[in-house]
């Protein structure tokens, strides 16, 4: 059975919309975001998705984190992986401890069952980074980490996986290159052009399956942002 008995938490982080505000404007354009991953592939289902961007705080972790929710709402068991490990934020998103996590499983320090947590929202499951690694590309490169996919298959839906920045290091490439499909965060008026492109470019070059990109925080009258979601 995956993580241990669900103790009192405190109340999780407001970014998480999908939760705290499930009939809002936002959050149904996170669940617009969730149909068009399942219809991005006509062959086959896609179960496990890199959510990154080009440059860091362009919202990639909050994408990640609300699509969960959404999936997870849906009815489907749902694991949110934080594979950031140089700048982990899931645990605070929601209120967990990081003491033990993946780069725990990835070293063979424990299993993943083990590992894994349940979350205060239905059918959403999380395993936080644990201790930050020297070697942090390599880990998620690892035979390993295909083996700690094929675990998670076998007992959840969906897997999600939050990286760092495409342009700042070379761990989201890795690991896209693993996974069904990957999702670029754009932040509107703040990322640059070229820098998203170069993204992307890295992201193919991986052979990394780009099934979209959120445009993130943009401007419209009655709103304060949404999210938009295409090829």
């Amino acid at each position: 059975m995956f993580g241990k008995k669900k103790r009192k938490e405190q109340p999780l982080n407001r970014t998480l919309i999908t939760h705290t505000d499930p009939r809002s404007p936002i959050a149904e354009q996170y669940k617009t975001i969730r149909t068009n991953i399942e219809f991005s592939s006509v062959s086959e289902s896609i179960r496990s998705v890199v959510v990154t961007s080009s440059g860091p705080a362009e919202g990639k972790s909050t994408t990640v984190s609300n699509l969960a929710v959404v999936f997870a709402q849906q009815g489907k068991k749902v694991l949110l992986i934080d594979a950031d490990l140089r700048k982990p934020t899931a645990h605070y998103t929601f209120r967990k401890d990081n003491r033990v996590g993946l780069t725990n499983v990835l070293t063979k320090q424990m299993e993943l069952s083990k590992a894994v947590s349940r979350t205060d929202i239905e059918n959403l499951y999380l395993l936080t980074s644990g201790p930050i690694p020297p070697n942090p590309a390599e880990l998620l490169g690892s035979k390993a980490m295909d083996e700690l996919l094929d675990s998670a298959f076998q007992s959840f839906d969906m897997v999600l996986f939050d990286t760092p920045p495409v342009l700042a290091v070379t761990d989201a490439p890795i690991l896209a290159s693993k996974c069904d499909g990957t999702i670029l965060v754009v932040q509107s008026d703040q990322t640059a052009t070229e820098a998203a492109k170069k993204a992307k470019d890295l992201l193919v070059a991986a052979q990394a399956k780009i099934i979209g990109s959120v445009l993130n925080d943009k401007k419209q009258k009655g709103s304060h942002y949404y999210y938009y979601y295409g090829k």
